[in-house]
Order: structure tokens, then C-alpha cells, then sequence
């Protein structure tokens, strides 16, 4: 077999990521996709015709925007010879779409990939797969894609009747995690996201969005999502999502990662190809690896997938300079911890906040992440940074990435 060609990352980019049903709720996600795109053309200068194809992420996709990837590829003004598809591993869609790529890159399929992840979660469609054929004695019934994929996410074998809440809530009682950690965990998210926004960190990674609007048009050029009034008494305050059948419930809105908008992209080739292009690497991807466990504890699945990440790279969580963990709850993050064996203020961890904190907009959730790596390597003088999170339904990704 012919040896693997090295796939780097370059002009990793994100939109601010908008609350649910906040200031980008007027923005589908097609066009907070296109927005990404057509910025990473400008930025970059790279010509539309090398870009072979582009994958698209998206875990609430509706047929306005079929084969998302070659969709938001065509809007964008890529040509007609670019392809592409669309992709959905739920939280861990963006880096698979890196991954794909990669492999792409890797195996001399592809020379140069546009991996992009976007998600209006504010434009979940409501859903019908009965309307064909008549309509029922008791009318349709429209399901809340949002809920409905929590839902049914392990299959009929293995029910999640609880939503990804009620498996959370599952790890707080095996660890014995308290509300205390978790609400300490949710503060430091946000602190740590407000810091980064105050002193410009974010600033070189983010497209403004355009919102149209009947008084004009406004401009999003931050995240809606971190609270710098948020405090411990505030967090302690909020009611647990299943207090009324637990009296012992613990996750709260406070806790757990948000329902959000957002679109994040990045160009991935080959070193010499990249500097054919005139782009610059910032990122060359190490090692990666999957997991899957049971639904019901799937906040756990990113200890196995980072471990074997770790281990094909011939490295320990010691050799990590920056570790991107996704909060999808904080019980979660902390039950990871545990079982590695690492300290919750460990500053490695998540430096400019993660999901509690920025958001977690399904499908652009993981190269959200990425471009903010990108950018906290060089900042921290960091050279290796692990980037992994839980995906509901039981399965985790996990990605080591070197500094260029």
C-alpha cells in the first residue's frame, strides 16, 4: 500500500455562535454555511475550482438544502465541478467532516477538501412521516426534531426515553458527582469564554454574521451564548430538567450546554498542495479514533476514544498542551475527568470555554472547536492539543492535532 500523505489544516473559521431563537434565528442554516464559505474563499484567496470537494455536517437537516455540502458549495460560488455531501455523526459531525476529508487527503482521493459543519437549531423542522398516506382519525402528529432525536438515538434495543438529560443524570449517580462541581465547572466555562471575547482571542477565528431585518440589517459579530453575570448563586438557583421525578436531579440550563446556530469551516490538504495554494498550515492531524458504548452513558465514550487517539500517536494526556473536551454537561466533562484522572481546573482544559459556555450547535460543534485550537496553540505556545466529545446515541470522536 502507498504510503499515507500528510493532511494539514489551514484557514480554520466560525460565525459567532447565536442563542436559541436568538440573534441568528433568522438565518437558516444554508446561509450561516455560505456565510463561512464565502469568507474562507476571501481570507484565503484560494481559487473555488481547487477545492475538489466539500463536506458538509448537519444534524437537523431539512430537503431545503439536499446533499448540504454541494448545496452550500454552489450558493457559495464554488463551481459546478466541486462536489459534495452531507454527513451526520450528531455532536461529532464537524471533526468527522475533518476526518473525511483527511482521509481523503491522506489516500490521494482528494488534494484539496473544504470540511464544513453548520446547524440552526433555532430551524429544527417539525416532522410528519404520515401525512402520505391520508390523514389519521386523530390528525397528524408533527414531531420536535430536536426532541424527537434525543429520543430515538439508541434505536429500539436501547431507549433513551430521558433524552440525553436522563443519561447525564445516569453518570451523576454511578460517580457521585455533585451539583456543587458541576455548577463550579459551568462558571468557569463562562468565565473563561467572557476573558477570551474581552481580551480578542476570538477575534481572528469569527465571521461576523448579517441578519436581515425589517428595520434593516443587523450584524453578529460575537457570541450570544456567554454570560459574564453568571454566578454560582445564579447556577444554584436553577431548577434541575427532571427535578419533579428525581428529587436528587442535578442537571440544570445552567450546567449543560445550549441549543444553538452557528456554521464553521477549514481547507484540508497536503503541505506541498497547501503551498501551491499559497495557504498556510496551521494544524497537521496526528491521530484519531471512534468509539461507541451504551446510550445511556455515552458522556463517557470520549475516555476510550481519546485514549486510542493517545495511544496510535505514542502519547499520554501529559504530552497535551490544550485539551478540547466539548461540555455537553458538565457532569459529563467531570465523569471524563475521573476517569482520567485529571483535575477540573486543569487550565489546559477548555482555555476559552466549550459548550456550557460558547454553545453547542450539533453540526458545527466540532470544527467550532478546532478553530479555536487552532488559535490557542500558537497564543499558549502550545504544540499538541486533543480535541474530543461525546456524541449522543453512544459513540465519542477524538482527534490529536500538532502545531504547524
Amino acid at each position: 500500500m502507498t504510503e499515507l500523505r500528510t493532511a494539514v489544516i489551514c484557514a480554520p473559521l466560525r460565525t459567532p455562535v447565536g442563542r436559541f431563537g436568538g440573534a441568528l434565528a433568522p438565518v437558516h442554516a444554508r446561509t450561516l454555511a455560505v456565510t463561512v464559505l464565502e469568507a474562507l474563499l476571501e481570507r484565503t484567496g484560494i481559487d473555488p475550482a481547487a477545492v475538489d470537494g466539500v463536506i458538509g455536517s448537519q444534524g437537523y437537516p431539512t430537503m431545503e438544502s439536499p446533499a448540504f455540502g454541494r448545496v452550500a458549495a454552489l450558493d457559495a460560488g464554488f463551481p459546478v465541478t466541486t462536489g459534495g455531501y452531507q454527513l451526520d455523526r450528531r455532536c461529532g459531525s464537524g471533526l468527522q467532516a475533518v476526518v473525511n476529508a483527511a482521509m481523503e487527503v491522506q489516500t490521494g482521493a482528494s488534494d484539496v477538501v473544504v470540511a464544513l459543519g453548520a446547524e440552526s437549531m433555532s430551524n429544527a423542522p417539525l416532522y410528519t412521516e404520515e401525512g402520505r398516506r391520508g390523514l389519521p382519525a386523530g390528525g397528524l402528529m408533527l414531531h420536535d426534531a430536536l426532541g424527537r432525536g434525543r429520543e430515538t438515538v439508541g434505536g429500539s434495543r436501547f431507549p433513551t426515553p430521558e433524552g440525553n438529560v436522563g443519561s447525564a443524570e445516569l453518570l451523576r449517580r454511578e460517580y457521585g458527582i455533585s451539583r456543587a462541581a458541576q455548577d463550579a465547572l459551568a462558571l468557569r466555562s463562562h468565565q473563561r469564554a467572557v476573558a477570551a471575547w474581552e481580551s480578542g482571542a476570538f477575534d481572528a477565528e469569527t465571521v461576523p454574521v448579517t441578519v436581515p431585518g425589517r428595520r434593516g440589517a443587523t450584524v453578529v459579530d460575537r457570541d450570544e451564548h456567554p454570560r459574564a453575570d453568571t454566578t454560582l448563586e445564579a447556577l444554584g438557583g436553577l431548577r434541575a430538567i427532571l427535578g419533579r421525578n428525581d428529587p436528587d436531579a442535578t442537571v440544570t440550563a445552567g450546567n449543560a450546554s445550549g441549543q444553538n446556530d452557528a456554521a464553521a469551516a477549514c481547507i484540508v490538504t497536503t503541505p506541498e498542495r497547501a503551498e501551491s495554494l499559497g495557504l498556510t498550515p496551521v494544524l497537521r492531524l496526528v491521530s484519531w479514533a471512534a468509539a461507541g458504548n451504551d446510550p445511556l452513558r455515552f458522556g463517557v465514550a470520549p475516555v476510550p476514544a481519546a485514549n486510542r487517539a493517545l495511544e496510535r500517536a505514542g502519547l499520554g494526556f501529559a504530552d497535551l498542551d490544550v485539551i478540547e473536551l466539548n461540555e455537553a454537561f458538565a457532569v459529563q466533562v467531570l465523569a471524563c475527568l475521573a476517569d482520567w484522572g485529571l483535575d477540573a481546573e486543569d487550565p489546559r482544559l477548555n482555555p476559552r470555554g466549550s459548550g456550557i459556555s460558547i454553545g453547542h450547535p450539533i453540526g458545527a460543534t466540532g470544527l467550532r472547536m478546532l478553530a479555536t485550537l487552532a488559535h490557542e496553540l500558537p497564543d499558549l505556545d502550545g504544540d499538541l492539543a486533543l480535541e474530543t466529545m461525546c456524541i449522543g446515541g453512544g459513540q465519542a470522536l477524538a482527534a490529536v492535532f500538532a502545531r504547524v
